[in-house]
């Protein structure tokens, strides 16, 4: 008779099992979190995080970092600083992206010879379709940017 109640809280224990702990794992995977910047980060300490990417060396150094990537690989943000540098660029700039400048500036010229200068506490967004030259004595920038197919983060 002790075996019968047994095997029932066994069942029920090993349905509960089944059902409610792959639900808990679900809900602790599909567990979302804000890419923040702190203070300190924004002041330059998150390019000591070890998925910096690091370019060139001397004033010509680049660093990069992603703070957030989409799921669907699209939308990404993150921190940029760099040296004097100037680019032409004659394909269209290939993604829409937002720039928030903390120090530096950057000088657009656009195809058609107009000027944008954007100086620290500026924001600019560049449509994808741009072309123009870019020219900066260097600069710390928040970027975020949109690629309509992912590449631009392959």
């Amino acid at each position: 008779m002790n075996v019968l109640p047994l095997r029932k809280m066994t069942l029920a224990g090993l349905l509960a099992g089944l059902l409610i702990a792959p639900m808990q794992s679900v809900l602790a995977q599909d567990t979302v979190y804000p890419a923040e910047m702190s203070s300190n980060d924004i002041a330059g300490a998150i390019f000591d995080h070890p998925d910096t990417l690091v370019k060139g060396e001397g004033a010509a150094t680049v660093k990069d970092i992603t703070s957030l990537m989409s799921s669907d690989g699209r939308f990404a943000s993150g921190m940029y600083l760099a040296g004097k540098s100037r680019w032409v660029i004659e394909e269209p700039y290939g993604v829409d992206e937002f720039m928030y400048f903390l120090e530096g500036g950057v000088t657009l010229t656009s195809s058609d010879g107009s000027v944008t200068t954007i100086s620290a506490g500026e924001a600019v967004t560049i449509p994808k379709e741009w072309t123009g030259i870019w020219e900066t004595e260097g600069y710390k920038k928040i970027w975020v940017i949109y690629s309509d197919d992912g590449s631009a983060f392959e």
